[in-house]
């Protein structure tokens, strides 16, 4: 090769820049901005707040917010009613227990009899006869509620000695609702048949019954199952406390026999009509 060429090429070469390598220019390049990277707890936190509400959210906050009111509401509801039963005794939590008790008993009771009623008129042969029978039968225990036939069976005798004229009309139609609550099935009192209309009012220093005068010492005779019926007048602030109060002396006697024959005159009502046909 010749001078003149060799200066040539050195000439070019001097033009030219020269080939940069990858790796220096990597190194030259200018370095992205770097970002320190985040916690769990600090993802958490800017998840979290500010807090994004929507429409859908808010209405179920507000839903939850009225179910806690009526919740807070009711119980308090019932602690109030509690209160008056912690202040009670024993004896007496134990005797209200079993009053309820018991008239879950004769419900339950009432409820069987009904059902082998409907189980014998749907399995008897004869089913007119047995349904002529429970016509009868029902026929005695309506006339024994409506007072047209005397009945005789277990009870109490409640006797209410008023020396002192206290005893109004009120006290005495207090202990017939609780003798009926308590499941009497009869009662009279001095001589007069208590029924479903059966009315008291006072009568200067008596009492009338169905417009009956009747004087002091009340008695009454029940018939029902005495074990339900005596409880019932010595609950807590029941009949026989009340009349005590009011200086009255209640005596109450349990029988295997109460004989109710005081009888009603069968009343047809004016308006009323059976709507069978």
């Amino acid at each position: 090769m010749s001078n003149q060429d060799e200066t040539a090429e050195n000439r070019l070469r001097k033009e030219l820049p020269e080939e940069v390598p990858p790796a220096a220019a990597e190194a030259g390049a200018e370095a992205p901005e770097s970002h320190p990277e985040l916690t769990g707890r600090q993802r958490l936190v800017k998840g979290l707040w500010p807090p994004r509400v929507t429409r859908a959210q808010l209405i179920v906050a507000l839903l939850l917010f009225g179910l806690g009111f009526g919740l807070a509401v009711q119980v308090a509801s019932n602690s109030d009613g509690d209160d008056a039963l912690r202040g009670a005794r024993q004896e007496d939590l134990v005797r209200i227990l079993d009053e309820l008790d018991d008239r879950t008993q004769r419900l339950e009771d009432e409820k069987q009899g009904l059902e082998k009623q409907r189980d014998e008129l749907e399995n008897s042969s004869n089913q007119a006869e047995e349904a002529r029978r429970q016509t009868v039968e029902k026929e005695r225990q309506l006339g024994i509620l409506a007072g047209t036939v005397a009945a005789q069976g277990p009870g109490i005798t409640v006797t209410i000695d008023d020396t002192k004229g206290t005893v109004e009309a009120d006290m005495l139609l207090d202990a017939i609702q609780e003798l009926r609550a308590a499941g009497a099935e009869a009662i009279q009192v001095n001589g007069v048949r208590v029924v479903a209309g059966t009315y008291l009012t006072d009568s200067g220093n008596s009492v009338s019954v169905d417009g009956n005068k009747i004087h002091a010492p009340y008695r009454f005779q029940v018939i029902g199952k005495p074990q339900d019926l005596e409880p019932a007048l010595n609950i807590p602030g029941g009949v026989v406390q009340t009349l005590e109060k009011e200086q009255a002396t209640v005596t109450v006697e349990r029988s295997d026999k109460i004989v109710v024959d005081a009888l009603r005159a069968a009343e047809r009502p004016d308006y009323a009509r059976s709507s069978s046909r």
